[in-house]
């Protein structure tokens, strides 16, 4: 086992307020450190490679909570439908409809995060918030019955400017906090903000997020 991993996994989290969860993000890693950070709680993995992923869910403990990080294309809902936790990164009401409709073949309820584009780069996926606010004001992802809209979810600007980072952490907040009071005023399970990676987690606190996505400075850069 690797004791490194499961040591920088136990002082992040002393990081962390309470109302704050870890995802490990474990693709490109190996069953042995997964495995040591899994030895000292972790039970939250972030996966974006579908065929990698199924190959750790064989091999694995039943109680790790998968969540999908990564741009998911149609074409692959099917192969992790049967049991992911989360889809972290939904960008298109098409993938939206897909995922329900293999959710439901599969007797499951889904959840999900709607990823929003706020981020300066054109290389990110996700809703503008005008797209994603009509789109939800439309009511048509309530005769969705198979999915569970969980939250938000955002990727801030690949930049070194705190500023500009934290700026954009607040709009997908503010937005979160406009629908809570809104459209999911009664919906109590609407209550999860995902921003935050190993280099801006510290901001994303700040910025009120509840799951932070922290993969080199757990084990190491890829393999």
């Amino acid at each position: 086992m690797n004791s490194g991993v499961g040591q920088r996994i136990q002082e992040i989290i002393k990081t962390l307020p309470s109302e704050v969860k870890l995802v490990a993000v474990s693709k490109f890693h190996s069953i042995d450190k997964i495995l040591s950070a899994y030895q000292v709680g972790q039970r939250i993995f972030g996966e974006s490679k579908e065929q990698e992923l199924s190959k750790k869910v064989e091999l694995l403990p039943k109680d790790i909570e998968w969540h999908y990080i990564g741009h998911l294309q149609t074409n692959k809902v099917k192969f992790i439908a049967p049991y992911i936790s989360m889809i972290e990164a939904v960008d298109s009401v098409k993938l939206l409809n897909e995922i329900n409709k293999q959710a439901a073949k599969c007797n499951r309820t889904i959840d999900v995060l709607l990823e929003l584009h706020i981020a300066e780069e054109d290389s990110k996926y996700g809703f503008k918030l005008d797209e994603c606010r009509q789109f939800l004001l439309s009511g048509a992802w309530q005769q969705l019955t198979h999915i569970r809209i969980r939250g938000l979810m955002m990727m801030a600007s690949y930049v070194e400017d705190e500023k500009q980072i934290e700026r954009e952490m607040m709009m997908a907040s503010d937005f979160f906090d406009e629908l809570k009071s809104t459209i999911f005023a009664e919906t109590d399970c609407f209550n999860q903000r995902s921003w935050g990676m190993s280099d801006d987690y510290h901001i994303a606190i700040k910025c009120n997020s509840t799951l932070v996505r922290i993969g080199s400075a757990i084990f190491g850069e890829r393999s």
